[in-house]
């Protein structure tokens, strides 16, 4: 029996065993009410909710501490003896390496394709509010991770649900977090698999093939695919094994440079159609409101441009505080500002940036998508730069491999803080869960299994609900925090000595 006949085979019994499941748990977390003629899936109401009740709450932080998030992230505010691993810099890399990815490049030239230019002002606007809910969550992250005797770190809604709601509820609290904790793990530690490892192997394969002469190419057979897979499975196993400092050394360098690339690529499109810029932009300020020709009118553009960065930031789902906090910091809120600016780097910049590629350049794929066709983002995107440098697909290639690559890798590190906190941290739990996620990565690049990615995206949104309700509930030791290490930045500022801030606890909240 061939390998390509295996495959087969256990992509269908995986998908006949496990698509009803999928199906009834998307039909659930993705319900989606009819509003204006179109539909609106409450998930991503939820989410944007989140952002505008936090924004509020924290009177437009994302806007007021724009520059002190930057400041911190130069490692201005740096206090020496920190606990943690990383410093803040390379914490938001690992994080925005989780975020970044083919979502970015696909998802967006999806919802130009579906809902518009217009689609894109309503995306820039729920990236904006994300950063107030990102904000929130890593605070807590931080605030509540466990500092273990070798200096490693462990944190996430896994640790601040139950510590937190203990803190302010006591006995009811305690309950009610261990179990939304071992929710939360199982729901993290599901994505990081099929999601954020088989998904985005698969994925950049396939653009890999593409370019190599498709099936027939050097690549296209099942030894091409094996010999993909254990090539990736290998570089993320040897990263994986040295740890979050080992998976911060690699984002910290392969972020900049994939998102440096990418972007580098879109300014030379705009550029050289810099005459269309203005009528580009218009087409996205009047397409937001102009209820002609796009599915759904107002609506529909906002509510594919609110969906379409709701899941790319991955604001308020509470993966991204767990690479947050391993950053060196005596003051969570100082990480609570770095990570804001991951909304904006992720959707605000890169996903605008490709949707203005694509409006710019007007690819005749584009125009055939808004028409119905049926065509990959990928495509629409490869497209768009095609029109300006021919040989973009290969520069496209690189950047899906790299990242895929880093996303593959924070979620490593993001399922290992799942597993041990279901598993235990032994050296044999720690070796199992990384043989595990190694292997893959291998089947990644052999199997589609999208039934299973489909559920894992399901499971990984409803973290969501129970993370918000979470963030709601614990948003005033977030407030305390904030006003703590606001306290220490004037006192620097004022150049007193922040030895006391050093060495203060922080802020418990009282009932």
């Amino acid at each position: 029996m061939s390998l390509d006949s295996v495959t087969q085979s256990v992509d269908d019994a995986v998908s006949g065993f496990f698509e009803p499941i999928a199906k009834w748990l998307g039909e659930v977390v993705f319900y989606a009410v009819p509003v204006g003629g179109t539909d609106l899936p409450l998930i991503v109401a939820w989410l944007v909710v989140a952002g505008l009740v936090f924004t509020g709450w924290f009177g437009f932080i994302q806007l007021r501490k724009f520059r002190l998030a930057v400041d911190v992230v130069r490692g201005k505010y740096d206090e020496k003896g920190s606990a943690g691993e990383v410093n803040h810099f390379q914490a938001l890399t690992a994080a925005v390496s989780g975020t970044v990815g083919l979502g970015n490049i696909a998802g967006v030239a999806v919802a130009v394709s579906i809902g518009g230019p217009g689609a894109t002002f309503w995306m820039i606007l729920c990236g904006l509010l994300g950063m107030a809910t990102k904000f929130v969550e890593v605070t807590l992250g931080v605030k509540y991770r466990e500092v273990h005797a070798d200096g490693t770190v462990s944190g996430g809604p896994m640790h601040y649900l139950p510590k937190g709601l203990t803190e302010r509820f006591g006995k009811n609290g305690r309950t009610l977090g261990k179990v939304l904790a071992v929710l939360a793990s199982f729901m993290i530690l599901f994505f990081g698999l099929f999601g954020g490892n088989l998904f985005q192997v698969n994925q950049s394969y396939a653009q890999l093939v593409s370019v190599t002469g498709g099936e027939d190419g050097a690549l296209g057979s099942s030894a091409g695919a094996l010999f993909f897979g254990i090539l990736v499975a290998a570089v993320v196993g040897i990263v994986l094994l040295g740890g979050i400092r080992s998976i911060a050394n690699v984002t910290s360098r392969l972020v900049p440079a994939m998102a440096g690339i990418y972007i580098v690529a879109c300014l030379v499109v705009i550029l050289v159609n810099v005459t269309a810029v203005p009528d580009a932009v218009v087409s996205i300020v009047e397409g937001a409101f102009n209820p002609e020709g796009v599915a759904g009118g107002v609506l529909g553009a906002l509510i594919i441009g609110f969906k379409r960065a709701a899941f790319s930031n991955e604001a308020g789902l509470g993966s991204a505080p767990i690479a947050h906090s391993a950053v060196k910091t005596k003051h969570p809120a100082s990480e609570g500002l770095v990570a804001l600016l991951e909304p904006f780097i992720d959707t605000v910049v890169i996903c605008t940036m490709t949707a203005l590629t694509i409006v710019i350049a007007n690819p005749a794929s584009w125009g055939e998508a808004r028409a119905g066709e049926d065509i990959g983002g990928v495509t629409i995107t490869s497209d768009a730069f095609e029109t300006v440098l021919p040989w973009f697909p290969y520069i496209l290639t690189v950047a899906v491999l790299l990242f895929a690559i880093s996303t593959v890798l924070t979620w490593g590190y993001y399922g290992l803080k799942a597993w041990t906190y279901l598993f235990g941290r032994s050296r044999v739990s720690e070796i199992t869960y990384k043989v595990v996620y190694t292997v893959f990565a291998v089947a990644g690049s052999l199997l589609t299994l999208q039934t299973l990615i489909d559920l894992a995206d399901a499971v990984l949104f409803s973290l969501a609900v129970i993370n918000i309700i979470g963030l709601y509930l614990l948003a005033p030791v977030v407030k305390r925090e904030l006003n703590t290490f606001l306290e220490f930045v004037r006192t620097r500022k004022a150049g007193g000595s922040a030895d006391g801030d050093e060495d203060q606890e922080s802020v418990k909240t009282t009932v």
